[in-house]
């Protein structure tokens, strides 16, 4: 197996199983959890604007195809909000007992399910695309997958137990939508050999999926914390995602 399958296979499972740590984490301490998640959310938007900004569209610019690669970006933002209109879900991050929850669990179960399914299979895709450009892009990639994963894990958990369902059957299926993510990775490998440069299309594509979910997802949420506080804290955290990404750039 080449290196950049074995690195993507790890930073699959490592993605998948790490947001079930932040799940554990709210049977312990859920009234923690929900106060802190604003700053979860806003690193997480740090994190993806960076990997965007930093290292997604510099690797683009090397690219002779650049301006091509900015319509597939543009593509990228399209068909995610397609993608979340086709199944009327968005990656809602409430937890229990929030007053909002009900407005937020739109619609609940099988759809949440198949949202969930759905982009993680996305993000498998782009994880392993990013590692066939370099172990930096693919490293930068997966941290910024982390970071979305862990509000939007905790997020998908809160509307399953809204559904309706056990905390342990809700546990079960979202282990069975993160091996959607090991699919996609395994997917993207086997056919990268059958189309040549395929990882030079999904990258701009990927950078495109990513500021529709800082911009439509991530942002609003934040928008609801108007507090000084807050706010504050927030560019903080956002900051501190950016300057995550910043760091990787050094690697190279």
């Amino acid at each position: 197996m080449s290196s950049p399958a074995l690195y993507t296979i790890a930073s699959v499972l490592i993605v998948s199983v790490i947001p079930l740590l932040g799940i554990s984490f709210l049977f312990i301490r859920e009234d923690l959890v929900r106060r802190s998640m604003f700053l979860f959310v806003s690193f997480s938007t740090g994190g993806l604007l960076g990997d965007v900004f930093l290292h997604m569209i510099p690797e683009m610019q090397e690219s002779p195809t650049f301006v091509f690669d900015l319509y597939i970006l543009l593509g990228g933002i399209v068909f995610s909000f397609a993608v979340e209109k086709l199944i009327h879900w968005r990656h809602c991050h409430v937890l229990p007992g929030d007053p909002e929850a009900h407005e937020h669990a739109h619609p609940v179960g099988i759809l949440s399910l198949l949202g969930d399914t759905m982009h993680n299979f996305i993000d498998g895709l782009i994880i392993a695309a990013s590692f066939l450009v370099s172990v930096r892009v693919g490293i930068s990639t997966t941290l910024a997958v982390i970071f979305h994963e862990i509000p939007q894990e905790i997020g998908d958990f809160a509307v399953l137990l809204h559904s309706g369902y056990s905390r342990s059957t809700a546990i079960f299926f979202n282990l069975i939508s993160a091996c959607a993510a090991l699919l996609g990775a395994v997917l993207l490998l086997s056919s990268a050999g059958w189309f040549e440069g395929l990882e030079s299309y999904l990258l701009p594509f990927a950078a495109g999926n990513f500021l529709y979910i800082a911009g439509s997802d991530l942002i609003p949420e934040l928008h609801k914390q108007t507090g000084l506080k807050q706010v504050v804290l927030q560019i903080v955290c956002m900051l501190l995602g950016i300057l995550v990404m910043y760091g990787l750039t050094l690697m190279e």
